[in-house]
């Protein structure tokens, strides 16, 4: 199964390169192919790994010139300190079970799980829809407060779910920074990288680290980066986007069949 789990991290690394999103995916491989049954462990691996991915990528698209350091700033800094305290101080107080209804049990494991299940099929209903509106995001560019409290918001479910999250970041620096979708793209996978790294940060003291795996997986995903970087200069990112948006609900569907079968 690590095979296929190596091979399947090269999927993380090109759609990261794609689109600035799909970090998601590097949760499932590590519970599911290399059966790393603390959550706590997999969500702080996984933000190692979509850190490391991202900062390639974010080497790739500045030479490119598509990183606006600026809006990086303005939307980072709000969810760099949401996930640094929720991977930090919130996490790690929660306990394995929560509660029990009858002789189904609830716990911090699944309710992770179904997070990240969730995050997976709304990620996968943009990316599946007709290229969306500017105009159609609900994000306000001159309430600062509100964009805040935003950003707040998603790195509070990036540092639950362990995903950088660019499937939000996206969409918002669209309408923010009336950025293009390219320069949206990189600018994400600095953010995605800052938020990355201040999470694992805030999980390295709770958590055994297996380094030899966070080295091939990051490996592997690297490599994908460089494919997906290849692909996006000549592919249109639209369709790649749609085909991989079924793809990510299929899959956020089978996370949550599993969980509600392992419970």
């Amino acid at each position: 199964m690590e095979i296929i789990g190596y091979i399947a991290a090269i999927l993380v690394g090109i759609t990261l390169g794609l689109i600035g999103s799909g970090g998601f995916l590097a949760l499932p491989i590590l519970v599911y192919l290399f059966h790393i049954e603390d959550v706590e462990t997999a969500t702080g691996y996984s933000l190692f790994l979509i850190g490391v991915v991202s900062l390639m990528g974010v080497f790739l698209k500045h030479r490119q010139g598509l990183v606006n350091y600026k809006m990086a700033l303005f939307f980072g800094i709000p969810t760099i300190l949401a996930i640094f305290i929720t991977r930090k101080y919130i996490i790690p107080i929660i306990p394995e079970t929560l509660f029990s209804v009858g002789f189904f049990i609830i716990t911090k494991r699944m309710v992770i799980m179904f997070l990240l299940a969730i995050t997976m099929l709304l990620s996968a209903i943009v990316m599946i829809r007709k290229k969306l509106s500017v105009d159609e995001l609900k994000i306000h560019k001159k309430n600062y407060l509100l964009n805040f409290f935003a950003g707040m918001m998603t790195g509070t479910i990036s540092g639950f779910a362990g995903i950088g999250g660019g499937f939000i970041i996206v969409p918002a620096l669209l309408k923010i920074g009336d950025l293009s979708m390219k320069m949206a793209t990189g600018t994400t996978l600095l953010i995605v990288t800052l938020n990355s790294t201040f999470g694992f940060y805030g999980s390295v003291f709770h958590i055994e680290i297996d380094w030899k795996l966070l080295f091939f997986f990051s490996l592997f995903s690297l490599a994908g980066m460089l494919i997906g970087n290849i692909i996006s200069k000549k592919i249109d990112g639209d369709k790649l986007k749609k085909g991989f948006g079924w793809f990510v609900l299929i899959a956020g569907v089978l996370i949550l069949i599993k969980e509600i079968i392992l419970a």
